[in-house]
């Protein structure tokens, strides 16, 4: 599913991101430039990379 339509940016690339240790909005716009334009994705790539980054296992040596 569609994340960002300006950047044609998907839920799977999002989780990739998160998956590469990105882990805020901020990594996420320099990175796959979400939000970066109109801004309506915003809240959902957000809620996208929070719920991804739930699932990601703890890597060692990291606090959860």
């Amino acid at each position: 599913m569609y994340v960002c339509i300006c950047h044609a940016v998907t839920d799977r690339d999002v989780k990739a991101a998160a998956a590469q240790g990105i882990s805020c909005m901020s990594g996420l716009c320099q990175s796959l430039k979400v939000g970066s334009q109109c801004g309506r994705c915003a809240k959902f790539a957000q809620e996208t990379l929070d719920k991804a980054l739930e699932k990601a296992p703890v890597a060692p040596g990291k606090k959860a």
